[in-house]
């Protein structure tokens, strides 16, 4: 009788082992789908660029190293998300993708404060069709990116807690980094002008 029981308790370790070894592979999955994600809306983001400098271009002729920065910026955020899509939540990757997004966000941001001195350009609907569209993929990636996190924060948790530290540690399963974005916008104090 004490054998069954003893045969009992370790198929039921076992299952335990396995339970948490699945869930494990569950939530890395989930946090790698959540990137997908946002790899989805950047793409979208990287497509409008171009388009959006090219209408900007004849309007802001003496303005060619902002547009050349956009263009650079926007190359760079693209080979940085490729390398992310690769292995998210890899450290260095994530480090590498929110460099690159804080570049191209502020060469964007310069980019929009210029074509304020181009009333022409403003007015032009296709610009204004663009900076739309731009503005509402960037509400998206902003969604994608605090699923991706939430994601990353589950797995992370239970890679941590005992005994899924143990699991998780024999079968090599490494911490995963959340995206943190820089955002210059949000640190600027903000200007009030009454005139």
């Amino acid at each position: 009788m004490e054998i069954w029981v003893t045969i009992g308790l370790l198929l039921l370790a076992i299952f335990y082992l396995v339970s948490i070894y699945n869930k494990l592979i569950s939530l890395k999955n989930k946090y790698k789908n959540a990137f997908a994600q946002i790899n989805v809306q950047l793409t979208r983001r990287y497509d409008l660029i171009p388009n959006l400098v090219e209408t900007a271009k004849g309007y802001m002729k003496h303005e060619k190293e902002t547009l050349e920065a956009v263009i650079k910026a926007r190359n760079t955020a693209i080979n940085a998300s490729k390398s992310a899509a690769l292995n998210p939540g890899d450290a260095s990757s994530m480090k590498e993708l929110a460099a690159a997004e804080s570049l191209l966000t502020g060469s964007l941001g310069k980019l929009f404060a210029l074509s304020e001195n181009y009333p022409d350009l403003k007015a032009n609907k296709t610009m204004e069709n663009l900076m739309d569209e731009l503005s509402n993929t960037e509400n998206k990636i902003s969604f994608s990116r605090q699923s991706f996190n939430d994601s990353v924060m589950q797995y992370n948790t239970l890679r941590e807690q005992f005994p899924s530290n143990i699991v998780a540690n024999f079968y090599g399963f490494s911490a995963a980094e959340l995206l943190k974005l820089e955002e210059p916008a949000a640190k600027k104090a903000v200007k009030v002008s009454f005139s």
